[in-house]
């Protein structure tokens, strides 16, 4: 195996900080796929990545007031699940309203929709779970304008109340609000009208 495949890999993870989670296709510029799956072996028994699940791995992120190594960050290894596999996805469901601040539940199950098949992964006491929803949900959409749709359904119209769109409207950018505007508009009536309420005033809505 030849080592220089291997200090350039070094070299990428280094510039990255601590907590980052990498897939093999991350590495896929530098060498082949059974040269980079060798060196991710080798960089593991050297301590410079830890292995999350099959194909996930982390750049471990040391907390000196506890001590020891922190668990990954579940979002991140969505993510990169997601890049992955060349999926789309959005948090749903409690994960949506952790996200956006409208709940403080600690949960062991992080939820996404995708435009991928119903997939579900778990590591140590963490779950993520994705689950297949229709392109028009998801495809072709801002993560925030998704995000923002997922927490609403999520709560559902009867319990979205003035506190929410408060919350909310605080949350995002002018910039986010108008383009949130011009992509909701294919989705559900009741949802379309909080999505106005939310960007009202910053947008003379």
């Amino acid at each position: 195996m030849n080592n220089g495949y291997i200090e350039k890999m070094r070299a990428r993870i280094a510039q990255t900080p601590a907590g980052t989670v990498f897939v093999n296709s991350d590495f896929a510029d530098i060498a082949d796929s059974n040269t980079i799956k060798q060196s991710i072996n080798r960089l593991i028994r050297d301590g410079i990545l830890r292995r999350i699940i099959r194909g996930v791995f982390e750049k471990p992120k040391y907390s000196n007031l506890l001590k020891e190594y922190v668990a990954a960050d579940p979002d991140a290894v969505a993510q990169a699940l997601a890049r992955c596999y060349h999926w789309t996805i959005a948090p749903c469901g409690d994960t949506a309203l952790n996200r956006l601040g409208l709940s403080t539940q600690v949960t062991a199950v992080w939820s996404y929709i995708s435009d991928g098949p119903y997939k579900t992964y778990q590591w140590d006491k963490i779950t993520i779970e994705f689950k297949h929803r229709t392109n028009k949900e998801i495809t072709g959409l801002s993560p925030m304008t998704i995000l923002v749709v997922q927490a609403l359904k999520t709560l559902r119209k009867e319990n979205v109340d003035d506190k929410t769109i408060r919350i909310l409207s605080r949350r995002l950018n002018p910039e986010e609000k108008k383009v949130m505007l011009r992509e909701g508009t294919e989705v559900t009536d009741w949802i379309y009208t909080r999505l106005k309420e939310i960007c009202k005033g910053e947008l003379g809505g």
